[in-house]
């Protein structure tokens, strides 16, 4: 469900963290990059504002004062160059301190990135309405797709679509929808959340013509805990009017080899066979 927030102020640089942890890692090492080489940028600056004081460095020469500072903000040690003047070992200490507050942010970030939990969880690409035991349900299809378990597996799916109230006011609401089945001790391979269409669901007496109109869209959240990292892992997926298949099911992506091991075939994972 992308939102477009009119008139409110981008504020993604005020809460650096949270936009370190979610920006890409290509754009993370572009920035963390860019970042460097500004610092070392400034300090080399800063040391040829000073005049000559790195001994063996050419007098105004920005590219030695820029590997000068490289070597002290790494703490890769002084080979022929070294401070030679107050001025300079004051900015080199205030470097040196800058270079390990740096690395020590830069390595817990690195590791929040990493550490983060994560779901790699499969949902089909759309959902079917079929009869099932004479009622009307409506399924999708969600695969685990780590080799390992999520425990206490919980789903749950939302209807969201326009009203008119009887005040004339225009609401986007959500409605509940009950499950056949909403959680699962442990979810390993592959799940079909069922949502029967009776007099109790929102669904109930709705054509898909009237959730096209109504804009509806089902909301599926699903929730567990990763016995990797134990820690509760989250995701979240939706459907639109007009990825919902009506009289369709799933095809059948079960089977038993021959050395009496069961098969779960992904390759038909979103396959829908009409009915």
């Amino acid at each position: 469900m992308k939102v477009v927030r009119l008139g409110a102020p981008i504020q993604r640089w005020r809460d650096p963290y949270h936009l370190l942890l979610t920006i890409s890692w290509v754009n993370f090492f572009a920035l963390v990059g860019l970042l460097y080489l500004a610092a070392n940028a400034l300090f080399a600056l800063a040391y040829l504002a000073g005049g000559d004081g790195i001994e063996n460095a050419q007098p105004g020469s920005f590219l030695d004062a820029f590997f000068f500072s490289v070597q002290t903000m790494a703490s890769i040690g002084y080979g022929a160059m070294y401070p030679n003047t107050t001025y300079a070992n004051t900015l080199v200490t205030i470097e040196a301190l800058v270079g390990l507050l740096g690395l020590a942010m830069g390595t817990g970030l690195m590791f929040a990135r990493f550490a983060r939990p994560t779901a790699r969880v499969l949902f089909s690409n759309v959902a079917v309405i079929a009869a099932q035991d004479g009622v009307p349900t409506l399924m999708l299809r969600a695969a685990n797709q780590r080799h390992n378990q999520v425990l206490e597996a919980q789903v749950r799916m939302t209807l969201v679509r326009n009203v008119v109230t009887r005040d004339g006011e225009f609401m986007r609401r959500f409605y509940d929808m009950r499950l056949v089945r909403s959680q699962t001790p442990i979810f390993v391979l592959t799940w079909t959340a069922m949502h029967p269409i009776d007099e109790d669901s929102p669904l109930y007496g709705m054509t898909p013509e009237e959730l096209e109109e109504v804009e509806a869209e089902i909301v599926v959240t699903l929730t567990g805990l990763d016995e990797t990292f134990a820690q509760t892992i989250h995701t979240r997926h939706s459907y639109i009017a007009s990825e919902i298949v009506w009289n369709a099911r799933f095809a059948d992506i079960l089977s038993r080899l021959p050395d009496g091991r069961r098969a779960v075939d992904y390759h038909r994972f979103h396959e829908v066979v009409p009915l």
